[in-house]
């Protein structure tokens, strides 16, 4: 929740600098809240970088006063959209089983679903990252998921907004068992192709060496996304 008209100087300013130093290799998207979508979508018109958005309705319309479908979120420009960040699973009580049915209508409207999952601080203290971890992808994945429509977003609750990440080895650890768990549902040919980001402070101080771990193959930023200058930090991590 953050982000005013004024805020879309800083994606001009990340354009610019996409197109001062390209990385080829990484794909770029940003995800405004749904007041600045429009907006976004014709700021970003021409520079590569695709518009997203960070939550929809199950339902296509109807008397649902305050919530915007994934087809209306698809008619604003946005080609995919968050579902089941900590934030809407804690702040909301969005239970998994509304995740999986908030993605399968982002497919149902030709959006990419973004499906977060993650453990809490209690949750890891315990021992119990891999139960819940498995349990809720598990849970959140549509039985049509596959690479091209669909991304997993690994963020432990208790780093976001913290300033503290797993160690390597714990997210490799994470990352390694959510392809295995990707592989039994999908096949290994989609399970493979599947990108599993990492979400929780990132940072371009981190952003290197998370994006070197074994099954990562992107970032969900946070705060860190709010300016050009770090995000692109960020981004650059991935050249």
């Amino acid at each position: 929740m953050n982000g005013l008209a004024a805020s879309l100087a800083e994606l001009s300013a990340l354009q610019q600098r996409l197109k001062e130093r390209p990385i080829p290799g990484a794909e770029v998207m940003i995800c405004p809240p749904a007041t600045l979508l429009a907006q976004a979508r014709y700021a970003l018109r021409g520079g590569g970088i695709l518009l997203g958005a960070q939550d929809c309705h199950v339902s296509p319309s109807g008397a649902h006063t305050g919530d915007i479908s994934a087809e209306m979120l698809a008619d604003a420009g946005a080609t995919a959209v968050i579902v089941g960040h900590s934030e809407r699973r804690a702040d909301h009580g969005e239970r998994s089983e509304l995740v999986r049915a908030k993605a399968e209508a982002a497919h149902r409207a030709g959006l990419a679903a973004i499906i977060c999952i993650g453990e809490t601080e209690a949750e890891r203290k315990a021992g119990h990252t891999i139960e819940v971890v498995g349990t809720q992808l598990d849970a959140s994945l549509p039985p049509d998921s596959k690479a091209s429509n669909t991304v997993i977003a690994y963020e432990p609750v208790w780093a976001i907004g913290s300033g503290l990440t797993p160690s390597e080895a714990d997210i490799a650890e994470v990352h390694g068992f959510i392809r295995t768990c990707l592989a039994r549902r999908l096949g290994d040919t989609q399970s493979e192709q599947l990108r599993i980001l990492y979400g929780g402070s990132v940072k371009p101080t981190n952003a290197a060496s998370i994006a070197a771990v074994p099954n990562v193959n992107g970032a969900l930023v946070g705060g860190a996304s709010l300016t050009a200058k770090d995000f692109f930090a960020i981004i650059a991590a991935y050249a």
